[in-house]
């Protein structure tokens, strides 16, 4: 007997894990504009690797045994008639839903079109391009930056390579400095020019770029690996601005429901729960809504369970590959330090498959 229609809005890293969370007690839908799941954590590489073109792409339809997923986009929200109306003109019931829509990152880790073969046309436009460049400009220092810019010294020991960053050290957001000194020494010894203090914006001539004390730089290709952008203007659009803050982020409680409804949920890198915006904060959100939700979905039956709240997770580990052999991870140790780990550790933790198998394991496929 599955208990009430939960509609999943969005089929990323947490929809996917919720949606499957609830697919045993209720009549699941998840909607995505894609045709498949994008492993973004696969991304960067596959956007400078040609062997690496597929692998961010699995398919959804091993995901769910009882449920379905609609492909397509939501367009409006009637929370009186509770229907989310897709652009195909599906209209969908729901007891309760779920905004799941994640966040917009610069390319190359950028889902670009609607089908895997749109998508894959993109990663080998920036495969191209990087190969064929001479100098190569990546802006921004944090995880995705110094990931980035690694990939590409590895594809290209020909190639000029220089990272740009706004701050005064690398990995400045992860609060430890080794991990920055780390990432720095390895990008030079690679042959990566590092520009610390540098603030980055484009020049007045085409490929130029200009930085805060006016000095150009002239480089082929550039990469913005400066943050990411929540998925909500179609919120906005749709008339649920006041679901939203300044940011953009949807608003919720400590049970990770949309401020003022007992009925929506957000959860993952959508909504305003955690500053941090990684990819284990959005599993453990995704874990405690599904509680959440089958306690709401069950709430006048004997067995009535609390709801639980969210803690926003501020120290969990952190791997940034430096390509598929080396890289740093940061693994929190009580006592509220940090423990900075090197190759061996990265490599067999995330900096060789990038999750890979694991994730095609949570799809229902095996990890080949």
């Amino acid at each position: 007997m599955l208990d009430g229609d939960v509609v999943v809005i969005g089929g990323g890293y947490a929809g996917v894990r919720l949606a499957k969370r609830l697919d045993a007690t209720a009549r699941v839908t998840l909607v995505d504009r894609k045709e498949v799941f994008f492993h973004r954590i696969a991304s960067l590489r596959a956007g400078v690797r040609p062997e690496w073109s597929a692998t961010p792409f699995i398919p959804y339809d091993r995901l769910l045994r009882n449920g379905r997923v609609a492909v397509g986009k939501a367009v409006r929200i009637d929370t009186t008639a509770r229907e989310v109306a897709l652009a195909t003109g599906e209209r969908l019931h729901y007891d309760v839903l779920v905004i799941a829509t994640g966040a917009d990152y610069p390319e190359p880790a950028r889902f670009t079109g609607t089908t895997a073969e749109e998508a894959a046309k993109s990663f080998a436009t920036h495969q191209q391009h990087i190969a064929a460049a001479e100098h190569i400009l990546v802006v921004g220092g944090g995880p995705s930056g110094v990931e980035l810019s690694a990939e590409i010294r590895l594809a290209r020991p020909d190639a000029r390579v220089t990272l740009a960053h706004s701050g005064a050290e690398l990995l400045h957001s992860t609060g430890s400095a080794r991990a920055g000194r780390k990432a720095r020494a390895w990008l030079e010894s690679h042959d990566v020019e590092v520009r610390l203090d540098a603030f980055m914006a484009p020049g007045n001539d085409f490929g130029t770029y200009r930085d805060a004390r006016g000095d150009i730089i002239e480089a082929d290709r550039s990469f913005w690996a400066t943050g990411t952008t929540p998925n909500t203007l179609w919120l906005r659009l749709a008339g649920h601005g006041d679901w939203l803050n300044a940011a953009g982020h949807v608003k919720v409680d400590q049970a990770l429901r949309v401020q003022g409804w007992l009925d929506v949920f957000a959860v993952g890198d959508v909504n305003d729960a955690t500053e941090l915006k990684i990819t284990p904060a959005a599993l453990a959100q995704a874990d405690l809504a599904a509680h959440n939700i089958r306690a709401y979905l069950n709430s006048g039956g004997r067995h009535r369970k609390e709801p639980r709240f969210y803690r926003p997770i501020h120290r969990t580990p952190l791997i940034v590959p430096f390509g598929p052999a080396d890289g740093v991870t940061l693994l929190p140790v009580p006592g509220g330090e940090t423990a900075v780990l090197g190759s061996r550790t990265t490599t067999l933790a995330k900096a060789k498959t990038l999750m890979t198998p694991y994730m095609r394991r949570q799809l229902g496929y095996t990890a080949a």
